[in-house]
């Protein structure tokens, strides 16, 4: 056995023990959904971080940089302002107010804040979570198989069965706790392949390669004008998704205490700003390894992006090439857990709501905490399963569904999450309206790909929240006249 493989083995076997030994302290469903409240701000950090990037970070984004150049710094600029924004505007509010209504998730908390009998909000969030993440969780099983693809020559469709079968394994035993210590592990090695790879790269080139690699001229893409404009708005739009991520979300609501909430902020910022950096060089530092001939794969030397097999698959290229076997199966490593701290995530909330949002509140039967718990274990199985064969259908890249599912959730919910924490004039029907029309404008793109859905969208769904919101204000007012 190689060292590539020891590491990997290592790293997979503690995966594995930490959702053994925390299946035995997850005794519910808030357990199972938000870790009983109890994890501190370091472990909280740690875990928004690491299930917030996924493999687009670690292999989407560096692939996107090779193919695109320095494009890719808006994407940079619009996500490392939109963790930011996310961690000053929604965390200590969303963490109060989950406390006051006494909320598992998102849809549960629009339903007990605005009185909702009829539970037509709590269902429609539920569906919205459940339709997106079903395509989050299948690019994260994408991913898996290019990595594995990649390092141990294993098919992708192979590579794709063993990182769902662990994935989903973990998470149906331990739920939150599982998930939010495999992160802090997972955290620590993403940040690590993400600072360390660039440098090696770095020091592989001489200076005046690295500064060639850094071609000003592919800041808009080429374009110019309007055009150009677009293209950097395209970048900063993904900072937006941010505020309506609901397995993000989760972790602001499960964090212990509310006040902690500024040591975690602190602990995300000087996580994010290298890592996102780290991953746009990696792509930019990658162009110049293959136009000088210092990267192989499977023993051919790649002389130019276009014999890359797969953009997406520098980053464990690179690591092979550039790195010493044990370094290289550790950040290797770094890729599958990019991957899993997501998939993981999503999984955990996607099973929450249907368990918690849809089956106990319409089901018209009361569950014990013990059939509750199967009841999320099972619903764990199945969404993994969905996920799989999207998975195995699709030919899509990992950017791409993660940017679809991405700009789905942000515009669904990020304008109603906001304005529901912070404008008292916000109604219901505002918010149900929001959560559609974020829904509709991102399936069907009202301007096609001139101005991304991720924007269009979001801004779409805010002015129709505030709209509905003053009209329905206005016509209660009329009634009462």
């Amino acid at each position: 056995m190689d060292a590539v493989t020891i590491g990997f083995t290592i790293y997979l076997i503690t995966i594995l023990l930490v959702g053994f030994y925390t299946a035995r302290i997850t005794r519910n469903l808030k357990d199972f959904a938000l870790g009983g409240q109890r994890l501190g701000p370091t472990v909280i950090a740690f875990s928004e971080r690491a299930s917030g990037e996924s493999a687009w970070l670690i292999l989407g984004l560096p692939g996107a940089a090779l193919v695109a150049g320095m494009l890719e710094l808006w994407t940079v600029f619009g996500c490392v302002s939109g963790i930011i924004l996310s961690w000053l505007v929604v965390a200590y509010p969303l963490r109060k107010a989950t406390a006051k209504y006494d909320a598992l998730t998102l849809p549960q908390l629009f339903e007990n804040k605005f009185g909702d009998a009829s539970g037509i909000i709590r269902l429609v969030a539920s569906l919205i979570i459940t339709f997106f993440f079903t395509f989050y969780v299948a690019a994260q099983f994408s991913g898996a198989g290019k990595v594995l693809n990649v390092t141990f020559g294993i098919s992708e469709f192979n590579g794709m069965i063993i990182g769902a079968v662990i994935i989903v394994f973990y998470t149906l035993m331990g739920g939150f706790l599982a998930v939010a210590w495999t992160d802090l592990v997972q955290g620590i090695i993403m940040i690590g392949t993400l600072v360390i790879l660039p440098l090696a790269g770095f020091i592989e080139l001489s200076g005046s390669e690295v500064v060639a690699v850094i071609d000003w001229s592919t800041l808009y893409g080429g374009k110019t004008g309007s055009a150009a404009l677009v293209a950097a708005i395209g970048g900063l739009s993904w900072g937006l998704g941010y505020m309506g991520q609901p397995h993000l979300m989760a972790r602001y609501m499960a964090i212990d205490d509310a006040e902690n909430i500024a040591v975690s902020r602190r602990i995300a910022y000087l996580w994010a700003v290298p890592a996102f950096f780290g991953a746009m060089f990696i792509g930019l530092i990658g162009a110049g390894l293959i136009n000088n001939g210092l990267l192989n794969f499977n023993g051919v030397v790649i002389t130019s992006i276009a014999s890359l097999p797969d953009p997406e698959k520098l980053m464990p290229i690179m690591a092979s090439n550039l790195l010493p076997a044990w370094l290289a199966g550790i950040f290797i490593s770094g890729a599958i857990a990019a991957m899993m701290s997501t998939a993981d995530s999503q999984l955990l909330v996607s099973t929450t709501v249907i368990t918690e949002d849809i089956t106990r509140k319409y089901a018209g039967i009361s569950f014990t905490d013990k059939k509750l718990l199967f009841l999320g274990r099972f619903f764990t199985l199945v969404i993994g399963l969905a996920a799989f064969y999207l998975a195995w259908k699709s030919n899509d890249l990992v950017f791409e569904m993660v940017s679809y599912a991405w700009g789905g959730l942000g515009a669904s919910f990020g304008p109603a999450l906001v304005l529901t924490l912070w404008w008292r004039n916000i109604k219901k029907e505002g918010v149900l309206a929001g959560l559609i029309c974020g829904t509709f404008f991102t399936i069907i793109p009202v301007f096609g790909t001139v101005i991304t859905p991720r924007l269009s969208a979001f801004v779409i769904s805010t002015l129709v929240v505030i709209l509905v919101s003053k009209f329905k204000s206005t016509t209660n007012q009329s009634g009462r006249l």
